[in-house]
């Protein structure tokens, strides 16, 4: 069953609406409704707030704001990561950013809720805030670490020299935008208090750090906090941590001893949830004459919120990509009172790979040289940083591949030479790579006294497909048909994942899907070879076969429903793990990457600049895919993604007051069907033994990591107009526009 392209099994309770997201639970009654009130002004403090008109609307049951929220718990830096952390709310006066809630409105209806909200009157004293990432130079620092725990810098060799000697060179400067993860189901949240428990129906990503931050937060124990969470409508790192409207729903529900349910407005999200840094990104990069590059270094500086540090890996896949003696990379922050940066998809690899692999286009036609055979030659037979083995590395059949499917020999060598009616056309690629992650993850599989099998795990399916590769994964380990097991998924009750996230929760959870299997069958087996009753009775389990909800050793067999009737008639179940990814030697001894390469074709209209993707595809090397069906999914999903951080998204912000400016849909684009023509994603057969047991690794992010700059590429091939500042728009692009003769 694994690797099978299985039609997603939630799918028929999707598409007839029985599928339960957070805000559509009716289980706890008619709840009331809360609002959430945000700051009008980017940092100072409130100096006089009053509720008296919202409390008299009609329905209104409570006004909270600073002055009645119960104490709360602070946010704990001694717990190593931060969707773990409490997350307190209405703690003060101070106000840190934009659009930070000042008080909450509760009322019998939403439409109440909302309309008494408006008459919270609240005045404040300003401050200086600081909004402008072009003027922070002066407060630039170094964060100790950058995400996921890595080394902020890195130096290998001598760059200076390397650099400096280099026969030909790169050392541009690329800056990227803030952006937003914008899920299609907002982030909502009911509560339901009963006696001393709190049942959380929120949409998160990881079950087990929304009940850690809430119970931190309200200072209660965990055990009495329970969280529900069978299906989220995407959440792309927004929803790996709570948010606001998730605490406040939980205070106002334990002080009124009723349902409450908030969820956050469009343009709310846009201030409330925290958006991938924007940054400023130098490269530079020194080669020989025939491409050999003898000097990489990559230098990021972005955003930070004071309060709450983020530092994205944006250069640590430079590290792992292309080889060169002599090697730099750093990361530095500047500190600005903006919401908090937060992981979006592909956090680090996203941004940083649209400034390398630019650089590297760059590069390749400074020496006039194919930028698929510049890649190629530059490949590393180890790590060129860690110097240790890569687990599994099939970068060059990917660029290789790619070349001949999207016909590569055809490219323009000469930049705004091919016209097609009014349109430029040009061609760019660009590679792709992404570290593999690992986490905790347990597993229950129980099997029925009929047979069916019942897998239990708190990891959560994003719309990406969880529910149906663990089925595949359960099937294929008892041998069963997926019909006859069933998936639970997304309950603080059952053990213990990362959740989704990061590309780990696929390859982490179906590895404890599979542990749990091996060690149910180890059971079944014993109780059936040393049972007189059976007819494997006496025979090697070693030799055994599950297949068809049969166990079959030799010419013998018997159904697994009746070995569990028979030994086990309650059932019998067993429990699976795999480890924090520092904790196996396979992630030390070994880099361990996921990788592709991405090819783009695009038209420029030579007239009004307008850019049309015309056709786009990747090839990819992710080890086993669980699911081909879901995997390719993923990958053209992310490939999508990367069209809009190349072409579309900028979340602009206001220099007065610190606001995101264009929060809605309207004036923040993501791309939609009209601007995505003919987009593939091919898979290449793997097996990573070194990931884990099934080999499998992450594929959610991969497919995004270099897709921008495959675009931008091919808008240089198309025009000879090199655009540094993304996302690439009419504006830039149209001043520069080569003259073209006109017929008669």
């Amino acid at each position: 069953m694994i690797g099978q392209a299985l039609n997603r099994v939630d799918g028929p309770l999707k598409v007839t609406g029985q599928a339960t997201y957070a805000y559509e639970q009716w289980g706890a009654g008619q709840p009331l409704y809360g609002f959430i009130v945000g700051a009008t002004i980017g940092k100072g403090r409130i100096t006089r707030i009053d509720t008296e008109d919202a409390e008299r609307a009609p329905g209104v049951k409570m006004v909270m704001t600073h002055h009645n929220a119960p104490t709360q718990g602070a946010r704990d830096e001694s717990i190593p990561a931060e969707y773990w952390r409490a997350q307190p709310a209405l703690t003060g006066p101070d106000i840190h950013h934009y659009g930070e809630p000042v008080a909450l409105v509760v009322a019998t209806a939403f439409e109440q809720a909302r309309a008494a909200a408006e008459l919270v009157e609240v005045e404040y004293t300003s401050g200086q805030g600081r909004f402008n990432f072009a003027e922070q130079d002066d407060e630039v620092y170094i964060p100790k670490v950058v995400n996921a725990g890595l080394p902020t810098d890195t130096a290998v060799g001598d760059f200076d020299a390397g650099f400096n000697s280099a026969a030909v060179k790169v050392d541009q400067q690329y800056t990227t935008p803030y952006e937003l993860s914008m899920p299609m189901e907002p982030h909502a949240c009911l509560v339901e208090p009963r006696d001393e428990d709190l049942f959380v129906y929120v949409s998160c990503q990881i079950v087990d750090a929304a009940r850690s931050s809430v119970a931190a937060t309200l200072r209660i124990d965990p055990e009495r906090v329970h969280i529900v969470t069978p299906f989220v409508g995407g959440g792309f790192g927004s929803k790996l941590g709570i948010h606001s409207e998730t605490i406040l729903a939980a205070l106002a529900a334990r002080e009124l001893r009723q349902p409450v349910k908030v969820a956050m407005t469009r343009q709310q999200i846009f201030q409330l949830v925290g958006n991938r840094p924007t940054t400023s990104q130098r490269v530079r990069l020194g080669a020989e004459p025939d491409g050999q590059l003898t000097a990489i270094a990559h230098d990021v500086t972005m955003h930070t919120n004071p309060d709450v540090e983020y530092a994205e890996q944006t250069a640590a896949t430079t590290r792992s990509l292309y080889a060169a003696p002599h090697r730099l990379t750093s990361h530095r922050l500047a500190p600005l009172d903006l919401p908090p940066g937060t992981d979006v998809r592909a956090p680090g690899e996203a941004p940083g790979m649209l400034a390398v692999e630019s650089a590297m286009d760059e590069l390749a036609h400074a020496l006039g040289m194919d930028p698929v055979e510049l890649r190629i030659l530059n490949e590393p037979t180890v790590d060129p940083e860690r110097a240790v083995p890569y687990s599994d590395r099939h970068l060059i059949d990917c660029l290789r591949e790619g070349a001949r499917r999207f016909g590569w020999e055809n490219r323009p060598a000469t930049p705004a030479s091919v016209r097609d009616g009014r349109w430029l056309v040009g061609y760019g690629m660009s590679a792709a790579i992404r570290g593999h992650f690992q986490g905790p993850t347990a597993a229950r599989v129980r099997l029925e006294a009929d047979g069916t099998a019942v897998v239990q795990t708190d990891m959560t399916d994003l719309g990406t497909g969880t529910y149906t590769v663990l089925t595949q994964v359960a099937a294929d380990g008892l041998g069963l048909p997926p019909d006859r097991v069933r998936i639970e998924l997304g309950r603080s009750e059952f053990p213990t994942s990362w959740g989704s996230g990061g590309s780990w929760g696929a390859a982490s959870s179906g590895n404890a899907v599979h542990g749990a299997c091996m060690a149910l069958r180890e059971q079944l087996l014993d109780a059936a070879c040393g049972d007189t009753r059976s007819p494997l009775h006496g025979l090697d389990p070693a030799d055994a076969v599950f297949s068809d909800g049969n166990v079959v050793i030799g010419g013998a067999s018997e159904a697994l429903s009746e070995i569990v009737a028979r030994n086990h008639p309650e059932g019998v179940e067993a429990e699976g793990g795999t480890r924090f990814m520092g904790d196996d030697p396979n992630y030390t001894d070994y880099s361990i990457n996921t990788y592709g390469a991405h090819f783009a074709e695009v038209g420029v209209d030579a007239d009004t600049a307008e850019i049309r993707l015309r056709r786009m595809l990747g090839v990819f090397s992710i080890g086993r895919a669980l699911n081909a069906k879901t995997a390719r999914s993923q990958l053209i999903g992310g490939m999508i993604w990367g069209a809009g951080a190349a072409l579309e998204e900028e979340a602009v912000v206001d220099l007065r007051t610190g606001a995101f400016v264009n929060r809605d849909f309207a004036q923040y684009l993501v791309p939609v069907h009209a601007d995505i023509p003919d987009v593939d994603a091919v898979i290449l057969d793997g097996y990573d033994d070194k990931a884990n047991a099934l080999g499998a690794k992450g594929v959610g992010e991969v497919g995004i990591c270099g897709a921008g700059a495959s675009i931008a590429n091919a808008v240089f091939n198309a025009t000879g107009l090199r655009v540094r500042d993304f996302p690439i728009t009419i504006e830039k692009v149209l001043p520069g526009l080569p003259l073209m003769e006109t017929s008669t």
